[in-house]
């Protein structure tokens, strides 16, 4: 099992939130996501490493960015 964390800007509402979760939650081998709405942070478990740029993919996808560490 695999833990990464990534702050993402620009979700405002429970919406938001759920739209990130939908849209990360769909890549192959992602097991759940959380995200905490008032930090921006996502927080992605998976079987195995999942490449950060599909990860950047799926919140650009759902209307968003992941800010750069």
């Amino acid at each position: 099992m695999t833990t990464a964390e990534y702050t993402v800007s620009g979700m405002t509402c429970g919406h938001c939130v759920g739209s990130v979760k939908e849209e990360v939650g769909n890549i192959a081998g992602v097991t759940a996501v959380d995200v905490d709405l008032a930090s921006g942070r996502v927080t992605v478990i998976s079987d195995a490493p999942v490449p950060a740029a599909d990860i950047v993919a799926a919140v650009d996808e759902a209307g968003y960015s992941v800010v750069p560490s």
